[in-house]
């Protein structure tokens, strides 16, 4: 990868580092200063006082209160996109038109189509494009994604995942309060779907067909800190059942704004035993008949780089940097890319499409 400086290291410009909320300065700043193939040489938010305090906060020489200051920076080499999910496309073509790699935040784009648009452009700006979809890079995910391979279980007859969580509910906080409405594409089935069964399919495969409900039962939002009121259109229940190219059936719930008793999990029917992940990626199994699930440990060989005190979002994200240094320095592709990101949404879009029309989705994967 080319340089206009003499560091090795790869030099990243955050968009979106606020320092005191944000994932920037939960997730991707802890991750990067934990990585020594990465130096932080650039941040901007959209004020100068907050981009300056983050500069001062993360240790970072350049601090920016517009986008394109930093894109065309030229110590920048790879712009991570950390804004709402309306703002990526604008700065994405920005980093294209200055011929720097880019990283964006899942979803990259609002909608199926702008998603197309932002994977194509990519290949004719020739630059390098990755998918914040850090999930799958789990050291549980990656250890069990192995298992399945080895046969652990057998052949896979089943997937089932479960997803329910607080946030994304009629109670929101002002900083999301954006997501109550679905011109700006950041809802329940473009984020929470999407990063879940994203993780799901990494280990076990694409999927062959399916049939979905997309339900929305909540009307009205309540922001936190104002008690304004704001009318929601967006859903916040999915239920997807279908196959996989394998032969599994696949089967899976997500809901937001979960009161109480909110879960995490996925489980992995095979013809020799069973397999399960925890909320926090944690994996337990067995073989045979009538046998407990027992937590397995996941070897040492999956938690490089060490988790030391990053919190768990973080490490996520430190081994997606991880391997997206190497895919810089090999040409390799194990980070998605923005037209595996297309290939995601296209999925997302036939669960929409099925539960509109009451028909099946196959998929062309």
């Amino acid at each position: 990868m080319s340089k206009t400086g003499t560091s090795n290291k790869i030099r990243v410009g955050i968009v979106g580092a606020n320092p005191d909320r944000g994932w920037a300065s939960h997730a991707h700043v802890p991750a990067l200063k934990a990585l020594p193939a990465y130096e932080v040489t650039a941040v901007s938010t959209t004020r100068r006082a907050s981009a300056d305090e983050a500069a001062r906060r993360f240790g970072v020489p350049h601090a920016f209160d517009r986008a394109e200051a930093l894109i065309e920076h030229p110590d920048v080499d790879l712009v991570v996109v950390s804004v709402r999910a309306p703002l990526h496309a604008g700065i994405v073509r920005a980093a294209y038109a200055a011929k720097k790699h880019v990283f964006c935040e899942w979803p990259l784009g609002i909608s199926l189509d702008e998603t197309a648009d932002l994977a194509r452009r990519a290949e004719s700006a020739g630059v390098r494009t990755f998918v914040g979809v850090q999930r799958r890079f789990a050291p549980g995910v990656r250890y069990l994604r192995d298992l399945l391979a080895e046969g652990y279980i057998g052949k896979l007859r089943s997937v089932t995942l479960h997803v329910s969580v607080p946030h994304l509910g009629p109670r929101v906080p002002e900083a999301l309060a954006y997501t109550t409405d679905a011109k700006n594409g950041a809802n329940a089935l473009s984020i929470m779907v999407a990063h879940y069964l994203d993780t799901v399919l990494a280990a076990v495969g694409d999927v062959k067909s399916l049939s979905a409900v997309v339900a929305r039962q909540f009307d009205q939002a309540t922001i936190l800190e104002t008690g304004e009121t704001l009318p929601i259109t967006v859903p916040d229940q999915v239920r997807i059942h279908g196959t996989l190219q394998n032969g599994a059936v696949l089967s899976a719930h997500i809901e937001v704004g979960k009161r109480n008793g909110g879960e995490i999990w996925a489980t992995f029917t095979g013809t020799e035993g069973d397999l399960r992940w925890s909320h926090d990626f944690t994996v337990s199994g067995a073989r045979g008949d009538g046998q407990p699930l027992e937590p397995l440990q996941i070897p040492e060989r999956y938690r490089s780089p060490a988790q030391g005190d990053l919190n768990d979002d973080a490490y996520q994200t430190a081994h997606l940097y991880t391997a997206l240094a190497k895919d810089l320095a090999e040409g390799t592709e194990v980070v998605p890319t923005f037209r595996e990101a297309w290939k995601l949404y296209r999925l997302l879009d036939g669960v929409a499409t099925s539960s509109a029309t009451g028909q099946r989705f196959e998929s062309k994967a």
